[in-house]
């Protein structure tokens, strides 16, 4: 069993606050401690692995459009194998995390939470693993912030990549929490997970949202599934996503029942796997399979418990309710007449003016709050805050959309009930037709999740379970308690314990998904705009507004029905209007401080020179201190204190950063001239132009000079393809060249020892629209063929005198497009 109070967290603190040896040395030391005190009977080989420089170019995702190169890697593996079974030596289980952080954070949680609990594990298998059939291989691998390039050599390099059947990655893009299995391949490793781990934290919801690009991030997980076809299972911690990749990611906020929690799951998820005979027999046979054959459903039970099932036997299922439930509107309608089918036709569009009010209300806010609040997001430090800012209006609009649906179910059938019920007494035909309105409210409640779960069943969303749960619970609960099986009974009042039992299921299953996916959500939109001031200041506001007020419209629809009728409107909509006026006034004061210490805005500050307008190699590079954010909103309040230092802001000037563009940021000159030579500016040297079999061929050399991490874009509108060669290595071989935005980027990461001089040949495309050269001499504004940024992690002066007096609610951002504190651009034209 994981100690956490005494090895492993020491081993954590060792992770993150130990600088007197690289990263890679201080883990390689704790192994071969490990290996040290291993079992007997147990084989512990520790190894050091170098890469070699390589190329990774996957099809989608995140680095959709990007070469990614890498040299000059460091990874620590550690493989734990029974000694007496050497045919363990060939069935191996990879347990992966990374190493390395961005420059701009310690990495507390991403990734050093995962480094502490691989070590520990390892100690513990090492104990175990005589009685294992397979073995166990821990890759602790560096590269991965800067495109998965670890794994990626890893797989493509080491001796040992062969070996490897099955794959687990932990990761992190929060700091605490539980660790949430988030991704995974097949049916059967799902399931022995589910049988085995103590505390289980797992959804198919959130690989939904993570497959679907709605979040901008991958995991090396990608690479072990994508480029090595491996089957396996993806964790990460996502509580507190507000600070991942910043000063903030730090020990203090990382508690140890987090690093306990997933230590526990995944010791007794290792000791099974690797003891069992069938299983890396079953993850080979994967490799055969089609597999879309062994997707699964899976989600757990307020952490307790694990379900997982078989997608065919999801749909299989799926289909069924939705054939009944069909059939039995089918033939209420048929039996109800011209009446009935105009009720449900209301019922559907109360279900419709519920969205459109409580998205509208919500939506209202959502633009108002950057007019009245120093923040346009002012709730990042106190996520709470949503339930009043969004929550309350998002209810009341439900309600009163609802509600509109309510009273013309009552109009329509003031006109029906005289006709069908001629000797019912007006006071009692009024009673009878709230009773009758209140029925069809409930019941637009199934028609709303019928609707949800045929559209995720057609196009195969694995978290289609919720919808059949908030369909199925209710209609038993209803069809038990509430239905009339006589047309000649008049309707009843709806019982309280009819929801209670309708609902029990549906919030205990979906409640902890909600809290864990707005938690994500909120923290996600400080860092939403990918191109500072690219995006309006409210978007992030609208993004978590709407994503409120379909879960309410959605989890509500049952409960809101028994209010109509009440006496508790008025006392509803006063409470609400309650909730979202102290809310407001909180956030409007700052009273609750929308950025705080621990919870910052990201805010970067980098030295830029730039020689992209030069023309004339003799004219000076400009160099200026540029200042942007991610995060929605102009920086007024960051000036008040650097009101010395000469900024000015505005959208008239962007920089173009290669991979990203500042739209929106600040620019200061002075004293911009130092913390830089002109012997690191890059260079790039047109070394030949010619036709070749009429395609023009341009070679370019590449110098970063000193720096080992830069990008570099391609104009895929001029150029059709290009190689890439280091020294006399071709890298980057001709073909299957993608795109984003008109240009193909390389992105380059390395150690010290890392080469910085390259040469790129390019093949210009038969269609590009060429200019004559009179033409591109008078034109304004010629565009790059290519263009560079190289990065050197160093803070000149000015960035150091700026980074001082920035307030503490302020914090850099760091991520594989980011440019460090001293940046290099530089470009040529097409018209070269």
């Amino acid at each position: 069993m994981i100690k956490t109070n005494i090895f492993l967290w020491n081993i954590f603190i060792g992770c993150t606050t130990n600088r007197d040896m690289p990263m890679q040395q201080y883990v390689y030391a704790v192994a071969e401690k490990i290996k040290k005190t291993a079992h007997w009977e147990v084989d512990v080989q520790v190894e050091l692995f170098h890469t070699d420089i390589g190329a990774n170019r996957l099809s989608g995702g995140l680095f959709k459009g990007k070469t990614l190169l890498y040299s000059d890697l460091k990874h620590v593996l550690l493989r734990v194998v029974p000694k007496y079974l050497p045919e363990a030596e060939e069935n191996l289980i990879l347990v992966s995390s990374h190493i390395d952080t961005v420059s701009t954070t310690e990495g507390a949680g991403d990734c050093s939470s995962c480094v502490g609990v691989m070590l520990e594990l390892a100690r513990g298998v090492a104990q175990w693993a005589h009685g294992f059939k397979s073995g166990v291989l821990f890759l602790f691998n560096t590269g991965e912030e800067e495109g998965l390039d670890g794994a990626h050599s890893f797989i493509t390099q080491h001796h040992w990549r062969n070996s490897v059947h099955f794959a687990i990655d932990l990761e992190a893009m929060g700091i605490g929490g539980k660790s949430t299995l988030f991704q995974g391949t097949d049916h059967w490793a799902l399931e022995s997970f589910a049988a085995v781990a103590k505390y289980p934290s797992a959804q198919i919801a959130s690989q939904d949202v993570f497959g679907s690009g709605a979040i901008k991030s991958a995991t090396d997980f990608q690479i072990y599934h994508e480029v090595a076809g491996l089957p396996g299972l993806d964790f990460a911690y996502t509580d507190t996503t507000s600070v991942y990749h910043t000063k903030n990611d730090k020990m203090k906020l990382l508690q140890p029942g987090s690093l306990q929690h997933i230590g526990d799951n995944m010791l007794a998820f290792l000791l099974h796997a690797a003891a069992s005979p069938k299983f890396l027999k079953d993850a080979q046979q994967q490799k055969q399979e089609n597999t879309e054959h062994n997707k699964a459903v899976f989600f757990d039970i307020l952490g307790k418990y694990m379900v997982v099932y078989p997608q065919r036997l999801a749909t299989m299922f799926h289909n069924s309710i939705i054939f009944q439930s069909l059939l039995i509107w089918g033939t209420s309608l048929l039996m109800g007449g011209h009446a009935g089918l105009v009720c449900f036709g209301l019922s559907c569009l109360s279900i419709i003016l519920m969205l459109i009010f409580s998205i509208g209300l919500s939506v209202v806010v959502a633009f108002a709050l950057p007019y009245i609040c120093s923040f346009p997001i002012p709730y990042v430090a106190n996520p709470w805050l949503v339930v009043g800012l969004f929550g309350s209006p998002a209810l009341l609009g439900a309600f009163i959309g609802q509600h509109v649906g309510f009273m013309l179910l009552k109009k329509h059938l003031r006109c029906v009930y005289p006709r069908t019920r001629p000797s019912l007494a007006r006071n009692t035909m009024e009673y009878v037709i709230d009773l009758e309105a209140e029925r069809w409210i409930f019941k637009s409640g199934f028609i709303q999740w019928l609707i949800v779960l045929i559209l995720g069943t057609y196009f195969k969303v694995g978290s289609s379970y919720i919808a059949l749960i908030w369909l199925v619970a209710p209609a038993f609960a209803y069809g038990f308690l509430e239905a009339t099986l006589s047309p000649v009974r008049l309707p009843k009042q709806l019982k309280v314990v009819t929801l209670v039992l309708g609902l029990a299921a549906p919030v205990v299953s979906s409640a902890g998904l909600v809290f864990r996916m707005a938690d994500v959500i909120i923290g996600s939109v400080v860092r939403v705009d990918r191109n500072p001031g690219g995006l309006p200041d409210w978007l992030g506001n609208v993004i978590v507004s709407v994503a409120i007020a379909i879960v309410v419209c959605f989890m509500f629809v049952y409960l809101l029905s028994y209010v109509h009728i009440s006496g508790d409107k008025r006392t509803l909509g006063l409470l609400l209007c309650t909730l979202f006026g102290v809310s407001l006034a909180l956030v409007s004061s700052g009273i609750a401080p929308a950025f705080t210490e621990d919870i910052a805005r990201s805010v970067n500050v980098v030295h830029v020179v730039d020689t992209t307008r030069i023309n004339d190699a003799n004219t000076e590079p400009l160099s200026y201190i540029s200042l942007f954010s991610n995060t929605p909103g102009k920086l007024t309040k960051e000036l008040v204190h650097l009101g010395d230092e000469e900024f000015s802001c505005g959208r008239n000037t962007t920089i173009d950063f290669v991979t990203f563009t500042m739209k929106y940021g600040c620019l200061s000159y002075k004293e911009s001239n130092t913390g830089w030579s002109k012997s690191e500016v890059p260079v790039l040297l047109v070394e030949s132009d010619s036709v070749t079999d009429g395609v023009r061929q341009t070679v370019i050399s590449v110098d970063t000079r000193s720096s080992t991490r830069w990008s570099l874009g391609i104009n895929k509108q001029e150029i059709d393809d290009f190689t890439v060669r280091v020294d006399s290595e071709k890298l980057v071989q001709p073909g299957d060249k993608t795109e984003v935005d008109g240009w193909h980027t390389i992105q380059f990461a390395g150690g010290k020892n890392s080469p910085t001089k390259f040469q790129l040949t390019l093949f210009w495309s038969s269609n590009a629209p060429h200019k004559s050269s009179q033409e591109a001499k008078e034109a304004a504004d010629v565009p790059f063929l290519v263009k560079l940024r190289t990065d050197v992690n160093r803070v000149t002066p000015k960035v150091a005198k700026v980074l001082e007096k920035l307030p503490p609610w302020c914090t850099p951002f760091g991520k594989s497009t980011s440019p460090y504190t001293l940046a290099f651009l530089t470009a040529l034209r097409v018209d070269i």
